[in-house]
């Protein structure tokens, strides 16, 4: 297939090319590098990269009308939630009006099939846990969530007037190489700047589910395979969920650090910013019966990731 990616030099981006290219598929890949690596971007002779910002729509429509894919995986978002509650517009832009561009930019080129990376936050802080896809009414806290809900209700509208298909999926924090910000991320990095000392955002008692992005990956493409509706909206998480207090002692002893030289700093309130939804735990139930679980457990898939960023960063974060 020819399949263009937004966000490509993201996280999930980066970790999706390469399977794609290896099973043989022709790969466009579009990022700005507000979030995305350089070093993250694929180099492969079927993939051809375009620096560009979404918001730029006659060149999402160029870029369409020449590569002409028959599927796009929209995952260009910015999935630094703090970063938006700073800047109140930034999730309009780089989330709604981006998702509207690439719709319309399929309208107007003929590009029939979407697959999008929305979020559990879009349930905001659900009365019921876990929390399944029709609950409602959804109450998002942060900007971020209000623009991933606006960019399904887009989705689903576009999809219905003009004939398109959609695979949308409400993610767990989702885990792995190439991070480009996130909890692991973030006490990798200081602690490797400062080993004596790590403050932590929240009291640590946070609790949501990680999944890790190979398994994310393979439960995308499993429901694209075989979710059967014209507009398909799936959880992707794991049953279980990890503490950041959890993460902050498994990070602490993957550097080889003595827990007893290092002062912890925990914060006062469950909620590390505002926008941040504390406890999640999302219902898989409906990508159990499609056919799909995960491989990992949310504290294997953390475990893991920690080895492989620990490693990934030994000389500092990519540019």
């Amino acid at each position: 297939m020819r399949i263009l990616v937004t966000g490509a030099a993201g996280f999930i981006a980066s970790n999706l090319i390469p399977r794609l290219l290896n099973r043989g598929d022709v790969v466009a890949g579009i990022d700005n590098f507000f979030l995305g690596k350089r070093a993250y971007v694929v180099q492969h002779e079927n993939f051809t990269f375009h620096e560009l910002d979404l918001l730029d729509l006659d060149g999402v429509i160029r870029i369409l009308e020449e590569f002409k894919p028959d599927r796009i995986w929209h995952l260009a978002a910015n999935s630094d939630i703090s970063y938006g509650t700073k800047y109140t517009d930034f999730d309009l832009k780089g989330g709604t009006l981006v998702t509207y561009n690439v719709l319309e930019a399929m309208r107007r080129t003929g590009v029939k099939e979407l697959v999008f990376s929305s979020s559990g936050a879009v349930y905001g802080e659900p009365t019921i846990m876990p929390t399944p896809e029709d609950y409602g009414p959804i109450l998002p806290i942060s900007l971020y969530a209000a623009s991933k809900v606006a960019c399904e209700t887009l989705i689903t509208a576009y999809a219905h007037n003009y004939d398109m298909r959609a695979w949308i999926y409400r993610f767990g924090n989702i885990v792995g190489p190439n991070p480009t910000h996130g909890v692991i991320h973030d006490f990798v990095l200081r602690l490797r700047d400062e080993p004596t000392k790590l403050t932590v955002l929240g009291d640590g008692t946070q609790a949501k589910p990680y999944v890790y992005v190979e398994d994310c990956l393979d439960g995308m493409e499993f429901g694209v395979a075989n979710a059967p509706g014209h507009v398909n909206v799936y959880n992707l998480a794991v049953d279980d969920q990890t503490t950041v207090r959890q993460i902050t002692d498994w990070t602490i002893e993957a550097m080889g650090i003595d827990r007893g030289k290092i002062d912890v700093q925990y914060g006062d309130s469950p909620r590390g910013w505002r926008g941040d939804v504390p406890y999640v735990k999302l219902d898989t139930s409906r990508m159990t019966k499609l056919g799909w679980t995960p491989k990992l457990s949310s504290n294997e898939a953390t475990k893991r990731t920690i080895r492989e960023v620990v490693e990934q960063f030994r000389e500092g974060p990519l540019k």
